[in-house]
C-alpha cells in the first residue's frame, strides 16, 4: 500500500475512534511500572499475580487466529504483549485489530506470565489508545537506509536502530562523568554568552547576526574562552563550561557548524599540572563508559593507560618526516608540504604551515594516547610563551587514533603581550586569514586588572565521543547535525 493510503486509513481510523468518543490523543493514563522494571521483578510481580499497567509505542505486531502478540516499547526497552480474544471479549479483541496499527501509543494492563519458549509476557485484560500515529514506521532493515535520511529523520534512525540509541546514551555518559569529575575536584560549572559583540576565544571565522533592540552586529560565539578567563580575574580560581559553540566553516566528518565542547580555567596551574589532570580526567570517562583499559577503534587495540608520552611538536617532524623544523624558513616548509600534496595559502605564516603539515601528515600516524606539546607561538596568541625558548608555547594536545581529543595551555596574562598578539592576529586578518583572531578591548581591559596564573582546557564532546563508539563521523554523534535543505 502507498504511503499515502496508509496515512489516508489511519486518519480515517482516527477519526472513527473520536465518533466513537474514544480518545486517540487522551490527557490521563495509567502507568504502574516501565518495561525494564517490570523485567526486573518479573518473578515477584507474576507470583503475587499482581495486575501491571505498561505504556509504550507498538513495536511489533503478530495475529494467529484468536490471539495476537506485540512488542511494547518505552524508554527502558521492550515488553511483549499477547492479546487473546477469550480474555478481551469479541467486541474488544476486534476492536483492538482493526483501530491499533504498529507505532501507536498504547497502554497495556494485565498480568505476567511465561510462554512455553519462557519469554516474559503480559496478558492484556484492557487497553487505551494513548497516541495514534498517522505514519508507518519504516522496516527495521530496509526502510531507513540512507544515510541523510537517517541524520534529517533522527527520531526514527533512534526508533529503529539500537545501536545508534546506544551512541547518545554513551555521550550522556560521558558528559555525565565529566561534570562528575569536575565537581569532586572542586570546579564550579557556569554558563557564558552564546551572543558576542567580538567573536574571540580561537582561531574561527564566526556567524553573523543583528540585535534589532540595540541596532548592533552580534556573533555567536566561536569559544567561551575569553569570558571564562575574565570569571578568574572576578575571583573564581576553577570554573568549566559545557556548551555550544559556532563556527562558519567548511563540514567534513570531523567538523559540523555547531559542536559542544568542555572548557576548563584553573588559576594558579599550568600546563604541565593539567596533563597529569587529564590523565586521571579520561581514566574516570573511560572507565564510566567501559572501554578501560583498551579502546577498540577500526580494528585497532589501543592502550588507554597512563602515564601518557610527552612528545615536542618539532620532535615529531624529525621522526615521522625527516624534518629538521628549525633550519627550515617558511619557504622551505611550503615547498616540503607541496611535495606532500598539501596545499598552502599565500597568507599562512610558518607555524601555520606546520601545522597543517602536522595535521594532515603526522598527527594521522599517532595511535596511542600522545600529549603533543610546545607548539609554534604564531598558532595560539591566548597562550603563554616558554620562557627560555618563546617561539613556542606552554601547550599541549592530546591525541589519541590521529584525533586531537585536548587542546590545552598555560593561559597568556601579560596585557601588553596579548595585544601585541592579537594586534599581530589583526594584520593577519588584514591580509585575508578570517580565521585570525580580533581585538578585544574588554578582554584586555580585564586582563590589565590582573589574571592569576592560571591554565586552560578544552575537549570536543561530538569528537570524543565519535572516537569511544568508532564512529565515522561527527554526524553520527550529533543528534541533529547541520544539513542542506531538501
Amino acid at each position: 500500500m502507498a504511503l499515502k493510503d496508509i496515512r489516508k486509513n489511519r486518519i480515517k481510523k482516527r477519526s472513527n475512534l473520536k465518533t466513537q468518543k474514544k480518545d486517540p490523543y487522551p490527557i490521563y493514563l495509567k502507568r504502574t511500572c516501565s518495561a525494564a522494571d517490570t523485567h526486573k521483578n518479573f518473578e515477584k510481580f507474576a507470583s503475587a499475580e499482581k495486575t501491571i499497567v505498561l505504556v509504550g509505542r507498538m513495536m511489533t505486531l503478530r495475529e494467529h487466529g484468536g490471539s495476537a502478540f506485540f512488542d511494547l516499547r518505552d524508554g527502558g526497552g521492550d515488553f511483549q504483549i499477547y492479546a487473546k480474544k477469550d480474555t478481551l471479549g469479541d467486541k474488544a479483541y476486534n476492536e483492538f485489530l482493526e483501530y491499533f496499527d504498529i507505532g501507536d501509543f498504547v497502554e497495556a494492563t494485565g498480568v505476567l506470565f511465561k510462554t512455553k519458549k519462557g519469554e516474559e509476557t503480559l496478558e492484556l485484560q484492557s487497553f487505551k489508545m494513548l497516541t495514534k500515529s498517522l505514519l508507518p514506521l519504516p522496516e527495521k532493515w530496509h526502510g531507513l537506509t540512507d544515510v541523510e535520511e537517517r541524520y534529517r529523520k533522527r527520531y526514527l534512525d533512534l526508533l529503529m536502530n539500537d545501536e545508534v540509541s546506544k551512541i547518545f546514551r554513551t555521550r550522556s555518559r560521558i558528559i555525565a562523568s565529566t561534570r562528575e569529575f569536575l565537581h569532586k575536584e572542586g570546579f564550579m560549572e557556569v554558563e557564558t554568552s552564546m551572543l558576542q559583540p567580538i567573536p574571540g576565544g580561537a582561531s574561527a571565522r564566526p556567524f553573523k547576526t543583528h540585535l534589532k533592540a540595540l541596532d548592533m552586529d552580534l556573533y555567536l560565539r566561536v569559544a567561551p574562552e575569553l569570558d571564562l578567563k575574565k570569571l578568574l580575574v572576578g575571583g573564581f580560581e576553577k570554573v568549566f563550561e559545557i556548551g555550544r559553540s559556532f563556527r562558519n566553516e567548511g563540514m567534513d566528518h570531523m567538523h559540523n557548524p555547531e559542536f559542544t565542547s568542555l572548557e576548563f580555567y584553573w588559576a594558579y596551574s599550568d600546563y604541565k599540572e593539567v596533563m597529569k589532570f587529564s590523565e586521571k580526567l579520561f581514566v574516570h570517562i573511560f572507565k564510566a563508559i567501559g572501554v578501560y583499559p583498551k579502546l577498540e577503534n577500526e580494528g585497532k587495540s589501543i592502550n588507554l593507560k597512563p602515564p601518557w608520552p610527552r612528545v615536542e611538536f618539532t620532535v615529531l617532524f624529525q621522526k615521522y618526516l625527516d624534518i629538521d623544523y628549525e633550519s627550515l624558513d617558511r619557504d622551505a616548509l611550503v615547498d616540503r608540504a607541496m611535495k606532500l600534496g598539501i596545499n598552502i595559502e599565500k597568507h599562512l605564516n610558518k607555524g601555520q604551515v606546520a601545522d597543517l603539515i602536522y595535521k594532515k601528515a603526522i598527527r594521522p600516524k599517532i595511535l596511542e594516547p600522545t600529549f603533543v606539546i610546545h607548539h609554534p607561538t604564531e598558532l595560539a596568541p591566548l597562550a603563554k610563551p616558554l620562557p627560555d625558548n618563546p617561539k613556542y608555547d606552554a601547550r599541549f594536545q592530546l591525541i589519541i587514533n590521529g584525533w586531537e581529543v585536548v587542546n590545552a595551555f598555560s593561559e597568556l596574562n601579560d596585557p601588553v603581550l596579548q595585544r601585541e598578539f592579537f594586534e599581530e592576529q589583526e594584520k593577519q586578518r588584514v591580509d585575508g586569514d578570517e580565521e585570525a583572531q580580533r581585538l578585544d578591548e574588554t578582554f584586555l581591559e580585564a586582563l590589565e586588572y590582573g589574571m592569576p596564573p592560571a591554565a586552560g582546557f578544552a575537549f570536543g564532546v561530538d569528537r570524543l565521543t565519535a572516537l569511544l563508539t568508532n564512529s565515522h563521523s561527527l554526524r553520527e554523534v550529533i543528534l541533529f547535525p547541520t544539513m542542506r535543505q531538501k
